[in-house]
């Protein structure tokens, strides 16, 4: 009976820390052992083979069409749980297709998405006036996410803080750095 109990705090604290971690949203999940997630092996890909496809990275523009709206992404590589890597330079660009209306507010210029889906033929495009070969997907799931920015200040201030008349006071005349912490949520 005392050995049930030594096997079961060890397993109940492995499942705490498996729970804590970041997973991928359920709309972006799959079972396929041949998914694609980086952008340079989806080149490679002859575009007559169809692969499943999870990219993501910064919409650059939404259009409504009659029965679908297509979504042009600037790809950044994307982590295990599918979050865009903000710190990663854009490695190309590719569009989405998704079945019926988006609406484009909320799927606007700028925002983290991330899409997985089949790959179709590419099509020939622009950016600016520059002739672009954009790989094409057909979306069947799509994550939005949003990016949260946290303030650090560090106050850099002498060691004995300066005393005036009969009291001694923190003096704000000392230089103060900070830095901006952004994530993906």
């Amino acid at each position: 009976m005392l050995s049930n109990r030594w096997l079961f705090l060890p397993a109940c604290a492995l499942l705490s820390l498996l729970t804590a971690c970041s997973s991928l949203p359920p709309t972006l999940a799959t079972d396929n052992d041949a998914l694609i997630t980086d952008y340079q092996q989806w080149l490679t890909q002859p575009s007559d083979t169809v692969n499943e496809v999870r990219l993501g990275g910064v919409i650059a523009q939404v259009t409504n069409l009659v029965d679908r709206t297509r979504i042009e992404v600037v790809n950044l590589p994307i982590d295990k749980a599918g979050k865009p890597l903000l710190t990663d330079e854009p490695q190309g660009r590719f569009i989405g297709y998704i079945d019926g209306f988006v609406d484009p507010i909320a799927y606007g210029q700028g925002r983290l998405v991330t899409f997985i889906g089949t790959t179709t033929q590419p099509e020939m495009g622009t950016v600016g006036e520059f002739e672009y070969t954009f790989p094409v997907m057909k979306v069947r799931g799509s994550h939005l996410w949003r990016v949260e920015e946290r303030v650090i200040i560090d106050d850099i201030t002498p060691y004995v803080f300066p005393c005036r008349s009969f009291y001694c006071r923190h003096v704000e005349d000392f230089p103060r750095s900070g830095r901006v912490i952004q994530e993906v949520k």
